[in-house]
């Protein structure tokens, strides 16, 4: 059906569609109502008079064509330019881009929507078979209706109906206006894709919330009144005491019920004793106790003290061993891992232990005890813990004070002077407590204010400063470990990185001895990274070379740019903090599960495995192999192990709760340089004080005691030493040489019969042989 084409009607003018131009304010003489017998209905307005400033500038037409560009922008003037910024990775200063111009004076997030859209449209209305209506119901389709519409052709269009009258016809036109929905899929787990794996979006949601109702309170508060409530305080309190000490005690009935089958025990508290609360009487049952370990373990007693390996005179002179000496162990703490060691400071015999587990499904209560060399039955301080203890340091300047990490991550601060089993420094879930467990504490210097202050790494991808001030523990995020702060692995996943990946588990930190902000990290992942106190955005470098999980890694204290890494990849690699590649590697062919460097020497570390073996390195005398690899335990795994500072003793802890003590020998505790005993401090007696003599006395030789030890003896000789004296000196042909040689192997040494302490210290030896094994392997004693 053709639409009609109707003309344009010429709206009327009126003053809404007049222009400020001069030509409309003029009537036109052409109009009905401008002409000449019209009336002019414009006339009435005055024209339109263009005024002229004096001076004005007059433009040709062509320069008045003319177009110039206007570029508005929102850069921010005041903002500064050419900002330079120090970069701690190059130790230079560099140019950093111009700041953001951009500026939010104010943001709001709306929760309206529009009426209009589809997510607000209703849903339309029809009807049923009952002519009820419903909401969002389909049309029924008839089959036979589509049945003729497909039989009636392509070209045939379906023939238009009459249109319903009345209720019917709603309805109907309802129907029409309705599309089919087409198939529902759940977009959360629909793919099309061959594979199944999908990444759920990010999705930010957010909430309005009612502000909490409030209400006015007002009331007076005057002397009076406040007396009144603290009387009336008191009296409850009073009453409080007077009920809780009329109550007979929770266990009365049972006492009653068993009495005829107990005995009469004390139940007298130690608390209540005046000899337990005597200090004097304390300090005499300390001495005696150490006494009597001291006449117990006399023989362990000597070897710490004098004991030196003969053999390692002998043959090439580069390997060592190691001389077990006590074993510390504690009951209550048999079946829990050794987790943690850590020496003294300040007292050269006193050491801690932390006993715990690593695995997950064994976890429970933990323990610290505070061991002494001169009593190894039982130890001196004992703390109980409510979570696995992973780690523990004391304080280099404060010795009293032990940091403490947990499995729970909860770091304590003990304070061993102060005769409490609590510690005296706790951290909270509301104060930055670790979601998984601390594997490492470390103490650095006070801050300025001249608190105390210690780092911390955990699972949970976070490096923590805790500062210790007078009534809280208050901590810091120094370092968190993202993935996409290392170069590397941003470059390999591209711009995902970020959506992909969170934080990596830290294992273990160490900082450097000589620059204090420096300080590497090994992670879960087996990757290393330099960072620093002062610059957190960016790892300053990263070491790949450990397949699997870093577990310790130590600066060298002599070498500030060497430090040790030990991994579960059964190697222990050599690096140079500025070479992101290791300079050695050693293959012990067991899980590390620690390594540590000698406090003595630069070249010598030791690293204890899974299959309870210890190893000695000493770089300075074989780059490859171990001077000393020795069993220490059957059946069980070692954890940690640890230098003395003060003397040639190394600690090693399994993973059923013991602490063997050993004692390196002389090859084992080289300081390099010269070597031999011009190295080697003099030695003192404990029992008279003073400067041992070195004498040496010919065993088997033919010449007589005034020329004994100026004589020539051979290369071939063995000679028996005593700290840095020479005891005896046999000559390889002499039958006491072949006797040793041969049949015997040497242990130890004792003074000669008959002689007594003082004699033998004044004399500056240790005596005979003290005892041999044989050929069966019995131990044979000798007077």
């Amino acid at each position: 059906m053709k639409s009609v084409r109707r003309p344009k009607v010429v709206p009327e003018p009126t003053l809404g569609n007049r222009t400020l131009s001069t030509h409309s304010l003029r009537s036109n003489p052409g109009d009905e109502n401008g002409g000449p017998g019209g009336g002019g209905g414009d006339d009435w307005l005055p024209p339109k008079v263009l005024l002229k400033p004096p001076g004005q500038l007059t433009l040709t037409e062509q320069e008045l064509e003319e177009e110039f560009t206007r570029i508005l922008n929102a850069n921010n003037p005041h903002a500064p330019q050419n900002i330079a910024r120090y970069s701690h990775k190059e130790q230079v200063f560099k140019a950093s881009p111009n700041m953001d111009h951009l500026i939010v004076h104010y943001e709001f997030d709306g929760y309206l929507i529009y009426k209009n859209t589809e997510d607000t449209t209703p849903a339309p209305i029809s009807t049923n078979a009952e002519g009820e209506p419903t909401e969002g119901g389909e049309a029924p389709t008839e089959p036979a209706a589509a049945s003729e519409a497909g039989a009636g052709g392509e070209g045939t269009p379906p023939k238009p109906e009459s249109a319903p009258s009345g209720e019917g016809a709603a309805d109907v036109v309802v129907e029409e206006g309705r599309k089919p929905k087409g198939p529902l899929r759940n977009q959360f787990n629909f793919s099309e894709r061959a594979s199944q794996t999908v990444n759920n979006p990010y999705r930010e949601r957010w909430t309005n919330t009612e502000p909490p109702p409030q209400r006015i309170l007002s009331d007076t508060v005057n002397q009076w009144a406040i007396f009144d409530a603290y009387m009336e305080d008191q009296q409850q309190k009073e009453k409080a005491v007077k009920e809780k000490a009329k109550a007979p005690p929770a266990n009365t009935k049972l006492q009653r019920d068993d009495a005829h089958s107990t005995l009469p025990i004390d139940r007298d508290a130690h608390s209540d004793d005046v000899y337990y609360k005597n200090p004097e009487l304390r300090k005499a049952l300390t001495i005696m106790e150490r006494m009597a370990n001291q006449n117990t373990y006399d023989e362990v007693a000597q070897d710490y003290k004098y004991w030196e390996d003969a053999a390692d005179e002998l043959g090439d002179r580069k390997s060592g061993t190691l001389l077990p000496l006590w074993r510390f162990t504690h009951d209550k703490d048999k079946r829990k891992m050794v987790t943690s060691l850590g020496w003294n400071p300040h007292f050269p015999d006193l050491f801690a232990v932390g006993y715990g587990s690593y695995d997950f499904s064994k976890q429970g209560a933990g323990m610290i005890a505070c061991f002494t060399l001169k009593n190894s039955s039982f130890p001196e301080v004992l703390y109980s813990t409510e979570a696995g203890v992973m780690c523990l340091e004391f304080h280099p300047q404060h010795p009293s004070m032990i940091a403490v990490g947990l499995y729970n991550g909860t770091v304590l601060v003990f304070d061993i002077r102060k005769k409490i089993d609590t510690p005296v420094f706790r951290s909270s879930s509301k104060a930055g407590k670790h979601t998984d467990p601390v594997w490492q504490v470390a103490w650095q210097k006070d801050d300025l204010d001249d608190n105390p202050n210690f780092f911390s790494i955990s699972s949970d991808g976070r490096v923590t400063q805790w500062t210790l001030t007078k009534t809280e523990l208050m901590y810091t995020d120094v370092l968190k470990l993202r993935y996409d702060m290392d170069p590397n692995l941003a470059s390999q996943h591209g711009p995902e990185s970020k959506k992909l990946f969170g934080l990596a588990g830290g294992c273990c930190f160490d900082f450097n001895k000589k620059t204090e902000p420096l300080f590497v990290v090994g992670t879960e992942e087996g990757r290393i990274h330099k960072c620093s106190k002062e610059y957190n955005s960016l790892y300053l470098l990263s070491f790949e070379g450990h397949q699997m999980s870093v577990y310790t890694v130590r600066y060298n204290s002599f070498l500030p740019n060497v430090f040790l890494s030990a991994s579960a990849d059964w190697t222990v690699k050599l690096w140079d903090h500025d070479n992101p590649k290791a300079i050695m590697t050693f293959d012990l062919g067991s899980s590390v599960g620690d390594v540590a460097w000698a406090p003595y020497s630069s070249t010598v570390f030791a690293a204890v495995t899974a299959d309870g073996k210890v190893f000695v390195f000493d770089l300075n005398e074989n780059k490859y192999d171990p001077v000393c690899e020795q069993p220490v335990v059957r059946k069980a795994r070692l954890t940690h192990v640890s230098f003395n500072p003060f003397e040639p003793i190394l600690l090693v802890g399994d993973d059923r709760g013991n602490v063997i003590s050993m004692k390196l020998s002389p090859n084992l505790r080289k300081k390099g340089g010269k070597g031999g005993d011009e190295d080697e401090e003099p030695h003192f007696s404990l029992i008279t004080g003073r400067l041992k003599q070195t004498r040496i006395f010919d065993v088997g030789s033919k010449k007589g005691e005034d020329d004994a030890g100026d004589g020539d003896v051979s290369d071939t000789a063995i000679t028996l030493r005593s700290s840095n004296n020479a005891l005896a000196r046999f000559d390889a042909s002499s039958p006491a040489a072949q006797y040793l040689a041969e049949r015997r192997t040497f242990r130890g040494l004792e003074r000669k019969e008959g002689e007594t302490e003082v004699q033998k210290a004044e004399e500056g030896r240790s005596g005979v042989a003290r005892g041999y094994s044989g050929e069966d392997g019995k131990d044979l004693q000798t007077a």
